[in-house]
């Protein structure tokens, strides 16, 4: 095969980028950034640079559009041929290219989200929470559905996994070229302001090619705390009382805003950075208490320019507006606290009470920060009681817009992050709890251990009494066994404070990882809910119980296949058990971004699950790349919240609930056998001898650990003797780098053949949304991988047997796949998905024919008893671009 000529290089890209269907402002992004990128690498990158990364970005293309080998191999050869500090260059060129191709897709999807908003346009509404509220009041009346809208919770909880493989400089730096991307759109065609942007933007993609891809060194837990900050501070704080808003004001109408508001804050954000010390030495008692006071900042920053604003816009003549004697008294109280302060702003504010109140209380929030006893508030409630003595005088005074309209979003924001911003968690191992006590018991001198464990509970006291009970209190036990797992931690926190201290208030969380302690479940919680300690908290909280269950682990074990039916058994089994004992129960469900670790829509996974299971209520894990796509804009968040929060509700409503029911009962038989069959396909891989050394030398395992992703270790222990000692995010995120994404497909082909009847299997595709889901998100995972780079990467290891394994299953996968969801290839029946994927994966492919090529270099030197630094380095660059590519990881 012969190498394209310039012009027929042009019209195979052109050709293959069309075939693809992508929008046309969206395509005409990519084309701008794209060739912003073109003229730095021809400006700033050594000589030939950009022509070489021409001439293998044209070789992948061929080689995806045409199968033969030799297409292939002609891309594999460009590869190979490079030197490696060109190989270094070029894959330094496609991770940018990545993060702009990424940019422009998000950029379009704000866009279109903009655009619908503008018009008013609800056609895609059918998955909001307003449409979910009227469909439920459909179901069970109106009163039923508005009290089950007052009582919904939505709590994403923000964890410091290491699945985030962007610098946090690139992601600063993406950020500025979405802002300059926004300009250049609202500046009319060849005027100043729109070549000024396009300037700007040269400039900006300059200094993303010319920013190192690659940390030094690995975040401390510190600097994970303050990159989830960033969410907090661009999106969370402004975003979610416009959520709230925005419900508001369909299900009011021209009364929105005048009366008070019928949704009440159902967001809280939970946060484990920084508190979960399981697997994590970094994280200490004094890492917690750091990570506490950087939120409380940071919220109490935003509360105090918020309640500036809003005083300056209350100039409320008190003529016009007359002040209730409940609001003359509250300035009484906060004149005679700050007498010269208030004395200056009744001179600024002659006649205008509310402005001069609202001054003074963001003069308290400000105190508050600073620790100034004399004038800071004793906790939120306090704050919230006098915004309410505000907000109830307006309202007496014939100023209802005023009282619901700028003062209701600060009172929103009060109401969802207190001073505390998000809810700290702490979790760790039961195993150490129980080392800890043995040693207590035993009574002798302490370890450095067990009085870091002991300063643990005396922080989370700490933090209860400074930033409000809200600030920490849950306490999640890894690998929760028994009951005594559980207890164990109360007694702990009884010893740390001494005989005659009082412990912290604590909600103690069950973690139920492996499928052997999903099974142990309902069990161990019939026992702990009869323990004393236990009983006494679930009385004092109305019975209220939370239970995590974790999705990695349990993969890891059985397979995803298993895994999925396990979770959903559990879930169905400790739901029911949580209706009869009259336990008002959260399930918190650790998901990771990959389809291996429980990824996947978070909306469509919440309406497939069993009834009772949800019930207006959903927490889960946000992680690594999962918390900057969904959270990172204003509008994509604003949107993603309103999906998950919609799904959470209309879970609960009957007709979801009978359907999940009754499709669970009536494909039993078929999830038997499915469980079975891919379960003993599972184990006929993993529990193979010699399994876990062939998985490290066919994946970039071992590599993945160099790359300074997060502060936690990514093993357990020191070898690859044992998946047991490896934990799921490198498990998936070496699978996902060889392009075969294993952990999240393999076994469900045996599975679906093991059923074998296709008509029972397509039923149970279009009633089952368990099934549906799994199905889809299936597809998703096996449309990321590649036949023909997966065998190279399996041809690094000695094993054909388990190579033949591999490939035959995801050979079966795909086919019943495709069979199931309709049309002649993966994701047929999600079209705006595929071409997603379809427009990357060439460029993926440039970058995983460089990554191949490390590898076996590095296996070559490896074997001679010494490591490569140049191949080293040229991996993890290929690491960080293919995730970026692929965009998910673990």
């Amino acid at each position: 095969m012969h190498e394209p000529t310039p012009t027929e290089a042009i019209d195979l890209v052109g050709r293959y980028e069309a075939e693809q269907e992508i929008p046309e402002r969206m395509r005409a992004d990519v084309r701008t950034l794209g060739a912003l990128l073109g003229r730095v690498l021809r400006e700033s990158g050594s000589p030939g640079l950009f022509e070489d990364v021409e001439r293998l970005r044209v070789a992948t293309i061929q080689a995806y559009t045409d199968p033969t080998p030799e297409a292939f191999a002609r891309a594999a050869s460009i590869a190979d041929a490079f030197t490696l500090e060109r190989a270094e260059e070029v894959a330094r060129a496609f991770t940018c290219y990545f993060h702009l191709v990424n940019l422009a897709e998000e950029h379009q999807r704000v866009r279109v989200l903009r655009e619908r908003s503008g018009r008013g346009d609800t056609r895609d509404a059918g998955d909001s929470i307003v449409s979910a509220y009227r469909r439920l009041s459909e179901e069970i009346g109106r009163e039923g559905a508005l009290e089950r809208l007052q009582g919904l919770r939505f709590h994403p909880v923000f964890t410091a996994h290491p699945t985030e493989a962007r610098r946090r400089a690139v992601s600063n730096s993406i950020r500025r070229l979405a802002d300059l991307l926004r300009e250049r759109d609202a500046a009319e065609a060849d005027s100043p302001d729109r070549r000024r942007a396009e300037r700007r933007m040269l400039e900006e993609v300059d200094t993303l090619w010319r920013t190192a891809p690659l940390r030094a060194e690995k975040p401390s837990p510190t600097d994970e705390v303050r990159a989830v900050m960033a969410i907090f501070d661009e999106t969370l704080y402004t975003s979610i009382p416009h959520v709230y808003r925005r419900i508001d004001d369909v299900l009011q109408g021209e009364d929105a805003g005048a009366r008070p508001p019928l949704v009440r804050p159902f967001m809280r954000i939970g946060s484990w950075v920084g508190g979960d010390r399981d697997g994590n030495p970094f994280v200490t008692a004094k890492t917690t208490r750091k990570a506490a006071a950087i939120a409380s900042e940071h919220v109490l920053l935003g509360l105090e320019h918020t309640a500036n604003r809003v005083g300056r816009t209350l100039t409320l003549d008190a003529e016009s507006t007359p002040p209730t004697p409940e609001l003359l008294a509250l300035w009484q109280r906060l004149k005679d606290a700050d007498e010269e302060a208030a004395a200056e702003i009744a001179k600024r504010s002659p006649n205008e009470p509310y402005r001069r109140i609202m001054l003074l209380l963001a003069r308290k929030i400000a105190a508050t920060r600073t620790r100034n006893a004399d004038l800071a508030y004793r906790d939120p409630e306090h704050l919230l009681a006098d915004l309410r003595v505000l907000q109830d005088s307006l309202v007496a005074a014939r100023a209802p817009r005023q009282a619901y309209g700028h003062l209701q979003h600060l009172i929103w924001q009060v109401e969802t992050f207190g001073f505390h911003l998000t809810e700290l968690e702490v979790r760790q191992h039961s195993a150490v709890h129980a080392k800890v006590l043995a040693e207590l018991e035993a009574g002798g001198a302490r370890s450095e251990l067990t009085e870091e464990v002991l300063e643990v509970f005396r922080t989370i006291a700490f933090l209860q009494d400074r930033y409000g009970p809200r600030a920490a209190g849950r306490y999640i036990v890894s690998f929760t066994q028994s009951a005594d797992d559980l207890a164990a931690v109360h007694t702990l926190a009884r010893h740390a404070v001494g005989p005659d201290g009082t412990p912290p208030v604590l909600d103690v969380i069950p973690l139920f990882e492996t499928f052997a302690d999903l099974q142990a479940a309902p069990g161990i919680l019939a026992e702990i809910v009869d323990h004393p300690a236990f009983a006494s908290r679930l009385e004092a909280t109305g019975r209220r119980l939370e239970v995590m269950l974790g999705y990695s682990d349990s993969s890891k074990d059985v397979g995803p296949v298993a895994a999925n039916l396990a979770l959903y058994e559990a879930q169905a089994e400790i739901s029911a058990w949580a209706v009869e004992q009259g336990i008002e129960l959260t399930l918190f469900h650790g998901r990771g971004g990959a389809l291996g670790r429980g990824g996947g829509p978070a909306n469509s996974a919440i309406l497939a699950q069993p009834p009772h299971s949800v019930d207006g209520r959903f927490k889960l894990t946000e992680q690594g790349e999962v918390i900057f796509a969904r959270y990172g804009d204003p509008a994509i968040a604003m949107r993603h919240i309103d999906q998950v929060a919609a799904a959470t509700l209309l879970a609960s409503a009957p007709s979801i609930e009978d359907r999940n029911r009754s499709a669970a009962e009536r494909y039993a038989s078929v999830a038997a056998t499915m469980d079975a069959a891919s379960r003993e396909r599972f184990f006929s891989l993993v529990k193979a001898p010699g399994f876990a050394p062939w998985f490290a030398q066919v994946t970039p395992m071992e590599e993945i650990g160099l790359l300074a992703l997060g502060s936690r270790p990514a093993r357990r222990g020191l070898s690859v003797e044992s998946l047991a000692d490896l934990r799921a995010i490198p498990w998936v995120f070496a699978w996902t780098q060889a392009r075969i994404n294993l952990a999240g497909w393999f076994g469900l082909g045996t599975a679906l053949d093991a059923v074998g009847d296709e008509a029972t299997l397509r039923g149970a595709y279009e009633e089952w949304p368990l099934f549906r889901t799994l199905i889809d998100n299936v597809a998703m995972s096996l449309a990321k991988t590649d036949d023909r780079i997966a065998r190279h990467y399996l041809e690094l290891g000695d094993r054909d047997d388990l190579a033949a394994l591999v490939r035959d299953e995801m050979t079966l996968t795909r086919d019943w796949v495709v069979r199931l969801t309709g049309g002649t290839e993966l994701l047929s029946n999600r079209p705006v998905l595929g071409r997603a994927v379809k427009m990357r994966s060439p460029y993926v492919d440039a970058l995983s024919l460089l990554q191949l090529r490390a590898l076996r270099g590095l296996r070559e030197t490896q074997a001679g008893g010494r490591v490569d630094p140049d191949l080293q380095r040229l991996l993890l660059l290929s690491v960080s671009g293919v995730a970026a590519g692929l965009q998910n990881t673990g």
